[in-house]
């Protein structure tokens, strides 16, 4: 398949406002629980993640438009929501951001309901991880997809990056926190990098199940394609195919691996374990980006290596 940088950015960006959330939720139900100190995590802490959580969801958001062919009809898209996993995720995220909204609003005026608001947000990003991951995951014919590892690496990577983002933001406004956000970041990280290697494995296992005498109906032992019937350019070449070179693949794949797990679980560990305060909040800066940017790797990767049945037949060259 083609990626679309459209469709990267919100679900890269999106999921790491989720996770955000998650861990947010995480540490007041732990300080409610009483297994994190009340005062250790002040109220701006909460404002200031609930806002960046907000601000990555709505950059998501605006993303998907660039991925409309026309954006003055977007409302359409919640019209089949009855069966369609996008209308789902389209009723999802709106949601998502009012309840993280109402999360920070809720904390900001100091109200004794933030951990209900904060349930109702976790209900709607755990949703909006469904959904998202379903639109892909539901798509039998193309198998790369069609897994549950499609959910599981989605949910991971999404938990992954916003743990590794709350920890920065621990880092300059809760360091108490810092330690225990820093080893959830380096499991989930760990977790998701198991998680992709075991989803490449098995797609590099699978077989096409459609070859050119099933579609053409020849039952001949050999058949071979010598055009596509046609020289100028078309939706199919342009949609389904990536046009890229397997070993511009391998690079990428390889980018991700390191970036999205190897050097953010490396510098989260180290920024863990160094005493010199004023170098902790730059390293979880450093391990953020750096797995931000793997990440968008990751699902540009994650497109690309979805391969398409109509590919058998218009990848042909004349």
């Amino acid at each position: 398949m083609k990626p679309a940088f459209s469709v990267v950015f919100l679900t890269t960006l999106s999921g790491a406002g989720q996770g955000l959330l998650i861990a947010l939720f995480g540490i007041e139900l732990a300080a409610h629980l009483g297994l994190v100190a009340p005062d250790a995590a002040p109220r701006f802490f909460f404002v200031t993640g609930a806002a960046l959580a907000v601000v990555l969801g709505g950059l998501g958001l605006v993303a998907s438009f660039f991925h409309l062919g026309h954006p003055e009809r977007a409302w359409r898209a919640i019209a089949m929501w009855r069966t369609s996993w996008l209308s789902r995720e389209c009723l999802c995220l709106p949601v998502f951001l009012a309840a993280t909204f109402a999360y920070g609003v809720a904390h900001w005026f100091g109200s004794p309901w933030s951990l209900a608001v904060g349930a109702v947000a976790l209900v709607a990003s755990a949703g909006l991880f469904v959904c998202t991951a379903m639109i892909y995951a539901c798509l039998r014919f193309l198998q790369e997809w069609a897994t549950p590892l499609t959910m599981v690496n989605f949910v991971l990577l999404g938990c992954a990056s916003g743990f590794t983002i709350a920890t920065a933001c621990a880092a300059w406004l809760a360091p108490s926190l810092v330690a225990g956000l820093a080893v959830c970041a380096c499991v989930l990280t760990a977790a998701g990098c198991a998680s992709r290697v075991a989803s490449l494995a098995r797609n590099a296992r699978l077989r096409p199940k459609s070859t050119v005498q099933s579609a053409t109906g020849i039952r001949a032992a050999k058949v071979v394609q010598k055009s596509r019937g046609f020289t100028a350019g078309a939706f199919n070449l342009r949609e389904f195919f990536h046009g890229q070179t397997p070993l511009t693949l391998q690079r990428v794949r390889w980018s991700f691996l390191i970036g999205a797990f190897l050097v953010p679980f490396v510098l989260t560990g180290i920024g863990a374990g160094v005493a010199a305060a004023r170098i902790i909040p730059w390293l979880f800066l450093l391990a953020s980006l750096v797995q931000y940017a793997g990440l968008v790797a990751e699902r540009w990767f994650f497109f690309a290596e979805a391969r398409h049945p109509q590919n058998i037949y218009y990848r042909q060259a004349s």
